[in-house]
């Protein structure tokens, strides 16, 4: 998953540029954030990466691309339930691709390198029969195209799957933190296409963007969960530490005088104690299950 709020200087509506600033970022700052945060945001997905493993695992699967893969976790969870099966995963943030590699010392069937599947193409005798993806999908400066590539590189018969986020109306997870923001905090672009991790929040648009780059039976199932924020044995200084790290408040806070950032952690604070059960904080989300084939 990326970061919800658009770096500061993106043109409107100019997607190329966005995804360039997007891509820089997840090289820098970003990624390194999310490289050191990875046990949390892998967190916050458990539910969903259980789902996403509970259906590959009926698949029957030779190689397996793993596009946007971060820390690794889908890549890693394939990989120990189908041990005769190549898995590779691949992400533009160099210290998530390092994490991953870490991560999978010991597994001789699933590797990570730095690459952008949107011009990724693999050997003639590598070629994957299952692209997949959590939630990595939604940043290509060109869907079509980048779609397109991945139809040509894969097998013919090969499969497709990858989760993404639903409208921020089905994502409590993300309405409530944005609404503690102070007004203009989290700007997004005027293009609701545009990069980013509600671009594919459109099903019917998901739906053409794969038909136009040669996939077929294409369906797209809605799958809510709870994502975890903060758990242990201080769930909500977790919580509140967590979104000060990932996502919408964490970037507005990086430009705040240390008093500001006091007043929207003891918002955050107050938000995950309205939201803490059984020892866990964790809010609502929704996604997108999307499944295709390549004839």
């Amino acid at each position: 998953m990326r970061s919800l709020v658009p770096p500061m200087g993106w043109c409107r509506g100019d997607r190329v540029s966005m995804a360039s600033v997007e891509i820089q970022e997840w090289q820098g700052r970003v990624g390194k954030s999310w490289a050191t945060e990875w046990q949390r945001t892998d967190r916050s997905f458990v539910q969903l990466t259980a789902e996403l493993g509970r259906r590959l695992g009926k698949l029957e699967i030779g190689r397996a691309l793993d596009v946007g893969c971060g820390a690794g976790e889908l890549s890693l969870v394939l990989a120990r339930r189908m041990p005769d099966a190549q898995v590779l995963g691949v992400d533009v943030s160099p210290d998530l691709v390092a994490v991953a590699n870490q991560r999978s010392a010991g597994l001789a069937n699933v590797r990570f390198e730095l690459a952008d599947a949107s011009v990724w193409r693999p050997a003639q005798d590598a070629r994957p029969d299952l692209i997949m993806s959590r939630h990595g999908v939604m940043f290509f400066a060109d869907p079509v195209a980048a779609f397109r590539n991945l139809h040509q590189a894969c097998a013919p018969g090969a499969r497709l799957m990858f989760s993404c986020f639903r409208g921020i109306e089905h994502n409590p997870f993300f309405a409530e933190v944005g609404g503690l923001l102070p007004a203009g905090a989290v700007a997004f672009p005027s293009d609701s296409h545009a990069p980013g991790p509600f671009a594919f929040a459109d099903s019917e648009r998901v739906e053409r963007i794969l038909a136009q780059a040669g996939w077929c039976d294409i369906a797209c199932e809605p799958f809510d969960f709870a994502m975890v924020a903060g758990a242990g044995e201080f769930p909500i200084e977790d919580a509140v530490a967590y979104f000060s790290r990932i996502g919408p408040a964490a970037r507005a806070m990086a430009g705040m005088e240390a008093d500001e950032r006091a007043a929207i952690q003891a918002r955050l604070a107050g938000l995950a104690s309205r939201h803490l059960n059984d020892g866990i904080v964790a809010l609502g989300a929704s996604a997108w299950i999307v499944t295709a084939a390549r004839d």
